[in-house]
């Protein structure tokens, strides 16, 4: 009775630190977790409990171990000494969680990767520069091409400047200059 006891704390922990990690919720704290699920232990012991299975889901969720490597995973993390490894009782909860909620914390981890740029605008011209800064004739033309992708809320802005050093009509020396700006719809922007 105490093992499924241990173990149903176990995959709440992880579905705590799961919801907190993964789908957002900023209502999952490391605090409310502890009181909800371990009351009896020093905050300290929580934490390396805490610290040790968020570290075991990231790394589950980051390879998304099939069955075969999550279970070789867990056997070797049974096998470890001193207090690294993890229980036989975790090693169960954290199979049977991570069997329940592989495909959705991978959903989750695709949505947070994924940026889908759209493109949102394409602004280009060529400027013929007819003298420099120091008086001098150049005639030298600065293709300028300015791409803007965005998502909801957000801006890049790329811009790229084609430098040409002309000799007899063909470019000679080609510069390409970039400059990326990331303008949020919130008012922000800046240059990276």
């Amino acid at each position: 009775m105490a093992d499924a006891d241990s173990q149903r704390c176990v995959s709440a922990l992880l579905n705590g630190i799961t919801q907190r990690l993964y789908y957002g919720n900023t209502e999952i704290t490391e605090e409310f977790l502890k009181n909800e699920l371990y009351a009896e232990m020093t905050q300290d012991e929580f934490r390396a409990l805490h610290d040790k299975m968020r570290s075991l889901l990231k790394s589950i969720a980051s390879a998304d171990m099939d069955q075969a490597q999550l279970e070789a995973f867990l056997t070797a993390q049974t096998r470890k000494q001193g207090g690294s490894g993890v229980t036989p009782e975790q090693a169960a909860a954290l199979a049977r969680f991570w069997k329940a909620h592989r495909t959705r914390v991978r959903e989750s981890l695709l949505a947070q990767s994924r940026w889908e740029p759209g493109l949102r605008g394409l602004k280009w011209r060529v400027d013929l520069h007819t003298s420099a800064s120091r008086g001098q004739v150049s005639n030298s033309p600065v293709a300028l091409v300015e791409l803007e992708l965005g998502r909801a809320g957000e801006i890049l802005c790329l811009t790229f400047a084609c430098l040409c050093l002309l000799k007899s009509g063909t470019c000679v020396r080609p510069r390409v200059l970039m400059m990326i700006s990331l303008h949020s719809l919130m008012g922000n922007a800046g240059t990276l």
